[in-house]
């Protein structure tokens, strides 16, 4: 197996950060894996079986259906991103034509020619609801798949706040509107 470190000058974002890796991966298929390990690589058997085995194109990483293992801190922050979570994953789902349980998870596997079908601009975390927009402009039915979560709070480390919340509201709409 390959690999490959990219250092960046500066923290551009996520989707910065990943458009650059996506420019240099050459195999078949990608998966998307944040560097803090709330997600567990052991799951990545999981949600590669359905892109060998199915002929599915794009599987997600589900941190709500049942069957992962999810450990999440009792905090107010905890509750407010899980239900921001549900209220983006509905809007989305509503303007995507998806049944989706957890659209901005990180965990996005999918075959490397799609980045060929696309464009993707966004630098943060609005790179979630934009990749979600653009395949399903493709008709591309997302398939997901259990994973495990091991939640942190802010003073854990954890970098999403509310105002990622409102960008990435903006751009679900902006990708499925104005494209």
């Amino acid at each position: 197996m390959y690999s490959k470190i990219i250092y960046l000058d500066k923290n551009y974002g996520k989707g910065y950060a990943l458009r650059k890796g996506f420019e240099i991966a050459t195999g078949e298929i990608i998966i998307i894996q944040d560097a803090d390990l709330e997600y567990n690589p052991n799951d990545y058997y999981k949600l590669l079986d359905p892109i060998i085995n199915d002929n599915s194109e794009v599987v997600y990483g589900s941190r709500v259906m049942p069957g992962g293992i999810r450990v999440r801190p009792n905090s107010i922050d905890t509750y407010l991103r899980v239900l921001a979570n549900y209220l983006l994953t509905f809007l989305s789902n509503l303007f995507n034509n998806q049944k989706l349980t957890d659209a901005h998870t990180c965990y996005k596997v999918f075959k490397r020619n799609l980045l060929e079908k696309i464009v993707l601009k966004e630098n943060r975390f609005s790179f979630c609801p934009e990749f979600t927009a653009k395949i399903s402009r493709l008709g591309i039915n997302i398939k997901e798949v259990p994973i495990s979560y091991e939640g942190r709070t802010h003073s854990q480390g954890k970098k999403i706040t509310f105002i990622d919340g409102f960008s990435a509201i903006y751009a679900i709409i902006k990708y499925n509107f104005f494209k």
